[in-house]
């Protein structure tokens, strides 16, 4: 029977992790999904695994001291694939619909060996790709979890996520891997703003260079073509005429987004 996923040493990371949290959680536990873009179908040997663990109830103090331990373990197994799990422990009536009060969850980032409390997960977007997308490691159907999203909290929270980035764009020096990363998520908000349903970075940048003004067209393709080996790209600066045009970048995305809603709002 065929893994989850393309590549058998990250399915054997995700046996290894599926087994490992069921034996902690015991009878709290419900269900484990891939969602981001291993269950878009966009992943790559150099994406992040992005997990939900779904609960039956609230994760307990000692079965989150026995998440630390597991995780710590894992982390120092040899495959790659285990120093690149994301992922966050949800209980279910939590995930069944959209949270406008963003509780912080049990939340294990890439490169992490230890949960801390964020609300990472806990987004619209997560739950619209989950219920459309998700991949079932073990537990039921994930549409059976999570009420359909509507367009209009997706709309809501690209909004709210357009000013984040900003904020993000200007914060310190910008490498190789911040640079494209930055404009496909961009151009995600953007075509999310639009269509009101979520696509993968790549789908998103082709609807932008038909969508956007022209003058971006280098800039969006630079980006799509700059995907292999992300992680190498980390420690090496971005080109300070790459940067200088991606910040002007970042004012448009958040001027178009902005003049969208504002006209949406208008017309409605």
């Amino acid at each position: 029977m065929p893994g989850p996923t393309v590549y058998p040493e990250l399915n054997a990371v995700l046996e290894d992790l599926v087994s490992s949290v069921r034996a902690v959680l015991g009878d709290n536990f419900c269900g484990a999904y891939l969602q981001g873009s291993f269950a878009v179908g966009e992943a790559d040997e150099h994406s992040d695994v992005d997990f939900i663990v779904v609960t039956h109830g609230e994760v307990t103090h000692e079965e989150l001291v026995a998440l630390q331990a597991m995780h710590a373990r894992i982390f120092r197994l040899a495959s790659p694939w285990a120093q690149h799990l994301e992922g966050s422990y949800v209980p279910k009536d939590l995930l069944r619909h959209v949270d406008p009060g963003h509780t912080q969850l049990p939340f294990l980032d890439n490169g992490a060996t230890e949960l801390v409390l964020d609300d990472h997960c806990n987004t619209a977007v997560v739950r619209w790709v989950l219920r459309k997308h998700g991949v079932a490691l073990a537990g039921p159907d994930p549409a059976s979890l999570v009420d359909p999203v509507s367009p209009a909290p997706l709309r809501e929270e690209a909004l709210r996520m357009i000013g984040t980035y900003v904020d993000w764009a200007h914060e310190g020096a910008m490498n190789r891997w911040k640079q494209p990363y930055l404009v496909l998520t961009l151009c995600r908000i953007l075509h999310t703003l639009q269509a009101g349903v979520v696509a993968s970075k790549r789908e998103s940048a082709e609807w932008a260079l038909d969508a956007l003004a022209p003058e971006w067209t280098a800039l969006i393709q630079r980006a799509l073509d700059d995907r292999p080996d992300p992680s190498g790209r980390y420690y090496k600066p971005a080109d300070p005429e790459v940067e200088a045009r991606t910040l002007e970048f970042v004012d448009y995305a958040s001027t178009y987004a902005r003049v969208r809603s504002g006209a949406r709002q208008g017309g409605s």
